[in-house]
């Protein structure tokens, strides 16, 4: 990435830095901790946050649920973190209240008539999100990737990252074969060597890269990445209950500072081990992406102009297939309450 502006000289936070959204849609019930629901207390539905960031340790030790409380609210954790597509999808449908995604897949799902707002977000993870290759694929360079296959989820963090260090360094998109998948069914296509490399961000990019097997030819600072992450709400909720929104920004913006200056305690939450838990050179590598991560920010008018130069950028690539008007869909979270 070029030198990083001032507010993006806090990138970095990813996905892990708090929860990224919802794929299942199955209810998971709300957690101990929460405040019991009486008739006028505002139920808030959020993607469970798994075993890392923010909202994980708030559903651990009760905080979130004592501060939504304050604003006569509870939540409910509803499927579980994962691209921000289908949540999109489902805060549309009224089947969930709040979401966390990345702009690169936010001006794609702002394109389909939605019912969100985005209301804060943290700057660009460099070094985390990037374009993984096998330490034996013979890959030394973006140039290399010409001719081969690279995974990618459609419209999000990767086809973006993977379009921007091709543009960067002179390589035609129609000489790289995009492989779309969903992130979470690619580790083992990757692994295989169905594909020659794969575009991620931390929230899988971690684990390749802390097994010692993966490298990234190029990271988001490399490419010049513009992707931030944010927190959408469904507006419907955002005008009916703008206290809630509010001591929820609130909650995140100052969990983050505290994640950036004391990560330890929100990697590996609720278990160090199984498959949610990140071991060894994997948590290395993950508590030195928070220690270097963005916080929880209001959005700016240099954020939106941001925003809108990703979704100018996908229009020229023809991921899009119209412009999409940021400005209308940001809620200044600082104002509400």
């Amino acid at each position: 990435m070029n030198p990083l502006t001032r507010r993006a000289a806090r990138s970095a936070a990813a996905l892990a830095a708090a929860t990224a959204v919802l794929l299942p849609l199955t209810a998971c019930g709300s957690a101990a901790g929460d405040t019991a629901a009486g008739e006028d207390t505002v139920v808030v539905r959020i993607p469970d946050p798994k075993n890392a960031g923010v909202l994980a340790l708030g559903k651990k030790d009760g905080s979130l649920g004592k501060a939504l409380a304050k604003a006569g609210a509870r939540v409910e954790w509803t499927g579980s973190t994962g691209p921000f597509a289908p949540a999109a999808q489902a805060l549309n449908a009224d089947q969930l209240d709040i979401a966390t995604g990345s702009i690169t897949s936010g001006v794609t799902a702002l394109t389909q008539k939605p019912g969100f707002k985005l209301f804060g977000a943290t700057t660009p993870d460099g070094a985390g999100e990037g374009i993984l290759v096998r330490k034996d694929s013979g890959i030394g360079s973006v140039k290399d990737l010409a001719g081969r296959k690279v995974a990618v989820n459609r419209g999000g963090t990767g086809e973006y990252l993977l379009l921007k260090a091709l543009a960067r360094h002179g390589v035609p998109a129609d000489k790289v074969e995009r492989v779309y998948l969903r992130p979470d069914q690619t580790a083992s296509v990757y692994k295989t060597g169905q594909v020659d490399a794969w575009a991620s961000w931390a929230a899988y990019s971690v684990a390749e890269l802390g097994s010692g097997d993966s490298r990234f030819v190029a990271d988001g600072a490399a490419v010049g990445s513009d992707n931030y992450s944010f927190h959408a709400v469904r507006t419907g909720f955002a005008e009916k209950h703008p206290k809630v929104v509010k001591a929820l920004y609130d909650y995140l913006r100052t969990g983050s500072a505290a994640q950036k200056a004391a990560p330890e305690k929100y990697v590996n939450v609720f278990t160090d081990r199984g498959p949610t838990a990140v071991t060894g050179a994997a948590r290395e590598l993950q508590l030195r992406i928070l220690r270097e991560g963005g916080t929880v920010e209001p959005i700016a008018a240099d954020d939106i102009t941001r925003f809108e130069s990703v979704a100018r950028f996908y229009l020229d690539q023809k991921v899009l297939s119209k412009p999409v008007d940021i400005k209308p869909h940001i809620l200044d979270a600082e104002a509400l309450g």
